[in-house]
């Protein structure tokens, strides 16, 4: 016999709120956050947008990144360059996300726009070779809200701000949602997510957990 296991519904976790709409709020849960039940612990990415590349060991060319911004069409985490072809004091590349997807290619020495990411790959005084490549570490979704974390990156995801109300699925894109964000009462085996640090998040915003 298959048996399955039913999650927790829109706001079954909420024991009680403060009238009208003032503990909840609309939020966006950021692209690359995968999928989240009711009654996830969420926070608030505060860290500003900002890409930093790496060189991978053992590379032929020298070439550097530069030029680099982020924008909302990015997600958080490691996105990798490949070198897929060669060619003196030039080159083609492809731009991967985090998730394994192509998010565009591109030609050394020429800027790369695509998936809210814009650098410049440079020619450097060896040439790229093809299987050459860069870990392009991508901190994105500023002002947007993922699941908390308090061993994650240390973007804003290390401090609950507030309680998703119902499941959503922000694997690929940016998702509206609305989140439990002050002066409640929550039921503590219904939440997902949550520890001692969470715990004293929660309460500095009002939201009292019951056992």
């Amino acid at each position: 016999m298959h048996i399955k296991t039913e999650g927790v519904h829109a706001g079954e976790f909420l024991l009680s709120e403060a009238s009208g709409t003032r503990s909840r709020e609309e939020v966006v849960i950021a692209a690359g956050s995968g999928k989240l039940q009711a009654g996830t612990l969420i926070a608030l990415i505060t860290a500003a947008n900002a890409l930093t590349p790496a060189a991978v060991a053992g590379n032929t060319g020298n070439g550097t990144v530069g030029s680099a911004s982020v924008a909302s069409g990015a997600i958080s985490g490691v996105y990798k360059l490949n070198i897929t072809a060669a060619a003196a004091n030039g080159g083609k590349f492809e731009v991967l996300d985090p998730l394994g997807s192509v998010v565009g290619k591109g030609t050394v020495g020429q800027a790369f726009n695509a998936g809210g990411l814009t650098f410049t790959l440079a020619d450097g005084s060896t040439d790229f070779v093809k299987g050459d490549s860069f870990n392009l570490t991508v901190k994105a979704n500023l002002g947007e809200y993922t699941a908390y974390d308090d061993d994650g990156t240390d973007d804003g995801r290390r401090a609950a701000s507030g309680i998703l109300f119902a499941g959503v699925d922000a694997t690929v894109n940016d998702v509206r949602a609305v989140g439990v964000m002050r002066d409640s009462e929550v039921i503590e085996r219904l939440l997902t997510g949550l520890d001692a640090n969470g715990r004293a998040d929660l309460k500095a915003v009002g939201i009292i957990i019951r056992p």
